[in-house]
């Protein structure tokens, strides 16, 4: 039997159909969510007996299986009173938690493939950030083969907080993800030659949103002890963050790979801000980010605390 069968069975025996609009908080709606919550508290009672009586508990297993079937009903009953599917439901469920847990990985989707060279994120690259004074204010200065890329930043913060590394966080989404409109534009490999790929892909919104992704993940870390020994995120940051650049390519990765990407970015933040530098390696290939040691001899470094 498949799920849509067993659904419309299912609703042969419902003793409070719906009458009315779907989504009406009448007893029609009130009654099956009471008891999924119900059933779930039965079925917790089931298993404390099985805890207290342990083997004695002859019937365990069949009153689990009873009482799933009877959260099963009431799962039906609601998904048919929403005018859902419940085989939709079933396909959506395996969809969002085979891209959390399952085959995360996206395969060789690359966003700027059909691009000139000069067009492309480089796969493999080096960059250096360092510690520089520039008017008597410590910033962090970063660089790719030598040469300055974007503006030296600072913490933008009173109370210092690491925030000026947060450009590892990008190089961490362009090493795991092949995306990052900011690290794009610092390079120079924004995709002009197509307009509208500029525009909607390279363009000023879709930094603002890669910015924005990196400033929630960072609030978000900043109470979780910057994510050290943290191997899975919450799934409602993922979701967020997926839903925030909905519109944009990334849009192709899974959650598996942004939680990789984010993780791999704090990861060598938490290193970088140890030594006040680093050089990073960011590998596309092997969708890695390394951080290779502290910045060349020759820059300033100071060792800092963590926040």
């Amino acid at each position: 039997m498949n799920l849509n069968t067993y659904q419309r069975e299912a609703q042969k025996t419902d003793r409070v159909p719906l009458e009315r609009e779907i989504g009406d908080t009448g007893a029609d709606l009130v009654v099956p969510l009471l008891g999924l919550a119900g059933e779930t508290g039965e079925l917790l009672s089931e298993y404390k007996k099985h805890l207290r009586d342990g083997d004695s508990h002859l019937l365990f297993k069949a009153r689990v299986s009873e009482e799933l079937g009877d959260l099963l009903w009431y799962v039906a009953n609601v998904a048919a009173k929403f005018d859902l599917k419940l085989e939709d439901v079933a396909q959506a469920n395996l969809k969002k938690t085979q891209g959390r847990w399952g085959n995360q990985d996206t395969g060789a989707l690359v966003f700027d493939a059909e691009f000139d060279e000069k067009e492309q994120l480089p796969r493999r690259f080096e960059v250096e950030l360092s510690e520089v004074i520039v008017k008597g204010r410590t910033k962090i200065r970063m660089r790719v083969n030598g040469k300055k890329i974007g503006d030296d930043l600072t913490d933008n913060a009173d109370d210092p907080d690491g925030y000026r590394f947060h450009d590892v966080f990008h190089l961490g989404y362009v090493a795991v993800l092949g995306w990052s409109p900011v690290i794009r534009k610092l390079l120079r490999r924004k995709r002009k030659s197509n307009p509208q790929v500029d525009e909607v892909q390279d363009g000023g919104r879709a930094q603002v949103l890669d910015e924005g992704v990196a400033a929630l993940v960072f609030d978000y870390a900043k109470e979780h002890r910057w994510l050290e020994g943290v191997t899975d995120l919450d799934y409602k940051l993922l979701r967020t963050v997926k839903g925030v650049t909905s519109l944009l390519e990334v849009r192709e990765r899974s959650l598996g790979e942004w939680q990789r990407a984010i993780l791999a970015g704090f990861a060598v933040w938490r290193q970088v801000l140890e030594a006040g530098g680093g050089r990073i390696l960011v590998d596309q290939d092997a969708k890695s980010l390394t951080f290779l040691g502290p910045p060349t001899k020759g820059t300033r470094r100071r060792p800092v605390n963590r926040p």
